[in-house]
């Protein structure tokens, strides 16, 4: 909605222009900048895009100064407590919270859409068997769009929708058969009897030979993780997706763009960074040495799991999954050194006033890679996980950026700094 105008006047020229500003439901007002090079002959300059709204969407808002996070206007407290995964899943893509009946039919076809096309699992069999498996998981979630080619129509809204249900069904499954690579295990299929996060746990962990009984505490903890992983706005890998969707391409090759950015360490593999920071650190009798040099400027060592570019308080996704995770580590009772060095990093980082001024707060990265460790989910996996909860938040990213009127292929400009026009030189005059 335009309410008001900003004028801008370029001083060399003296010329004045008024721009609209368009007024958002929360947060800063934007300012409509698509005539500013017609009118001045300017582009404007905002390297990794820090102050630049790409799109207008309804899915999800951040207040990073006050730690408030909102799906569709929901808390994300409120969600994580109250909801479930798949709930949350249908009121991304389907922009309301579901009546139990339409929820139960929800659920019913994301587990009818689990199961994999053999000659999607054959796939794993050309993968070197210590392939990372994040490559895995974009390798194969592009290749859906060879086996969902001919039935796909992305100006459909129908088709869409349904396209959106497959993925996130299929997401767990895939993640499954790359863990079960890993490992040399036969794939499992899944159960129509298990919730979606069961079946999850299921379908890496249960083996041909003996019974598999599915932790209900794993289960829940799984299932609330997820959630807060869901969406958060437009970062680098939601981005990804929309700029690659905004091409028209397959929607399969638009989420595994979505996962290729994910697999960055300062995206998606934050939380085997933290894994990787425990190594380092060792022990506890280390931490104050790690803490001294976290705090020395010209040391390059950094906490990893502290703080957060969006949030500048507490990050309110940590706050919620940190009463999780102590309550995880009790119930199920696991002895771990790393697990033990953690709590007390996080114990000594909260009390000290360096990071407290600076709002270094452990942040969700930082309890969700403690989680999976103690759900015995190995460190180069963590990444696949993060992957399959974020995936409602593509989808929906990808629906609204496609239903939108105002989008076209996505085009950022840039200021050139090379050299200047010059002519070719032969090769036996050059100096």
């Amino acid at each position: 909605m335009t309410k008001n105008t900003v004028t801008v006047t370029d001083n060399a020229t003296g010329k004045s222009v008024d721009f609209p500003v368009r007024e958002s439901v929360h947060g800063p007002s934007v300012l409509e900048i698509g005539s500013l090079y017609k009118e001045f002959g300017y582009f404007t300059y905002d390297p990794a895009f820090t102050s630049t709204a790409s799109c207008q969407s309804k899915i999800t808002y951040i207040d990073g100064e006050n730690g408030v996070l909102l799906h569709r206007g929901y808390p994300i407290e409120q969600l994580a407590e109250r909801s479930s995964f798949l709930e949350v899943a249908h009121l991304l893509v389907h922009r309301t919270l579901p009546k139990k009946s339409n929820l139960d039919e929800f659920r019913a076809t994301i587990k009818k859409h689990m199961l994999l096309n053999q000659g999607i699992l054959n796939f794993f069999n050309g993968f070197h068997y210590d392939a990372h498996p994040m490559a895995m998981l974009t390798a194969v979630v592009s290749s859906l769009s060879a086996f969902y080619h001919d039935r796909i129509d992305i100006s459909d809204a129908y088709h869409r929708e349904q396209i959106a249900i497959r993925i996130i069904a299929k997401m767990a499954s895939i993640a499954a058969a790359a863990y079960k690579h890993m490992c040399g295990h036969p794939v499992v299929y899944p159960s129509n009897q298990l919730s979606y996060c069961g079946n999850l746990l299921n379908m890496l962990f249960s083996m041909p030979t003996e019974q598999y009984e599915v932790n209900p505490i794993a289960e829940k903890a799984l299932d609330q993780l997820f959630i807060l992983h869901a969406d958060h706005e437009q970062n680098a890998s939601t981005s990804t997706v929309r700029m690659a969707g905004s091409t028209g391409t397959n929607p399969f090759a638009a989420i595994a763009s979505g996962c290729a950015a994910l697999w960055g360490p300062s995206h998606g593999g934050a939380n085997e960074s933290v894994i990787n920071m425990l190594n380092e650190i060792g022990s506890v009798d280390n931490i104050q040495k790690y803490i001294d040099k976290a705090k020395d400027p010209n040391d390059p060592f950094r906490l990893m799991g502290f703080g957060h570019r969006v949030y500048k308080s507490f990050d309110p996704r940590a706050k919620i999954i940190r009463q999780t995770c102590h309550e995880v580590l009790e119930a199920l009772g696991i002895n771990d050194a790393k697990l033990e060095l953690a709590m007390r990093l996080e114990e000594i980082a909260l009390q000290d006033e360096y990071f407290v001024e600076r709002n270094l707060y452990p942040n969700v990265d930082f309890y969700s890679g403690l989680i999976y460790k103690a759900l015995g989910i190995p460190t180069q996996f963590f990444t696949v996980m993060f992957a399959i909860g974020r995936t409602p938040g593509w989808v929906a990213q990808w629906m609204e950026m496609l239903a939108d009127p105002e989008q076209r292929i996505s085009r950022p400009r840039q200021t050139y700094r090379g050299p200047s026009q010059r002519d070719y030189v032969e090769e036996f005059q050059r100096g």
